[in-house]
């Protein structure tokens, strides 16, 4: 599918169990219209899967929702994960652990790694957080053959 000007589609997702995997399936239906190859679909729901269970599990959003923008270009998509949650602070490891009672538990100790696998999945990663709340904004492009 080659698009002239750029396409969005909304989405806002409850903060129940599994509605990360909803919002995986409409991010694969839409890369999957735009030509992405098979791993890079793969890619681009599990970084989409991730960053949604962040959002669950640690913005301590009062709404208990989770907005989700895609925006498709010609050679890229975009995800935007916005909650309205606590917020912390990204380049300061440990700095909003006040907010978020538990995390310094050691059962969570094994636990941590969403963003850096999102990171590694996608060709931009970029995050917005306040006390307003979180967004990561994240970017694939398509592999050229």
């Amino acid at each position: 599918m080659s698009l002239k000007a750029k396409h969005e589609v909304l989405l806002t997702i409850p903060m129940y169990p599994d509605m990360e995997l909803a919002a995986a399936k409409i991010a694969s239906v839409l890369a999957e219209l735009m030509d992405f190859n098979e791993g890079q679909i793969e890619e681009i729901q599990l970084a989409l899967i991730e960053t949604c269970i962040n959002a669950f599990e640690h913005s301590q959003s009062e709404d208990q929702q989770v907005f989700i923008e895609f925006i498709m270009k010609d050679d890229e998509l975009e995800l935007k994960v916005t909650d309205q949650g606590v917020g912390f602070e990204s380049d300061e490891p440990g700095a909003s652990t006040a907010k978020r009672p538990g995390l310094l538990d050691p059962v969570m100790h094994k636990r941590g790694w969403g963003l850096e696998i999102v990171r590694t999945l996608m060709d931009e990663v970029d995050i917005e957080s306040g006390s307003n709340g979180t967004t990561v904004s994240v970017i694939k492009r398509k592999q050229t053959a």
